[in-house]
């Protein structure tokens, strides 16, 4: 059980790494969904949108790809399946 969870949760170096700091592609979609939301830029809504969901699918793939432990791309493929669930969503 104690490989499983190391394998989960920690790096090649044995550094339990659940976040990293900077992320630029999700800290990118976190403030394109916020400007996506505010009413003052309501002209620009979809072009946000699709920024947001641009830098959501980038950081997904690079943590699908790259990910330092199993646990980040469980989260970058969690992700995936929110980006074409939300897609499908929206053409229907």
């Amino acid at each position: 059980m104690k490989r499983i969870t190391d394998k989960l949760f920690k790096d090649k170096n044995g550094k339990i790494v659940l976040g990293q700091f900077p992320n630029v592609p999700l800290l990118s979609w976190f403030i394109f969904m916020l400007f996506s939301n505010m009413t003052i830029f309501s002209e620009w809504n979809s072009e946000m949108r699709f920024l947001s969901q641009a830098s959501l699918f980038t950081w997904a793939y690079l943590e699908l790809t790259q990910g330092v432990n199993y646990f980040r791309r469980l989260l970058g493929l969690i992700s995936f399946l929110y980006i074409c669930l939300l897609s499908h969503c929206n053409n229907q």
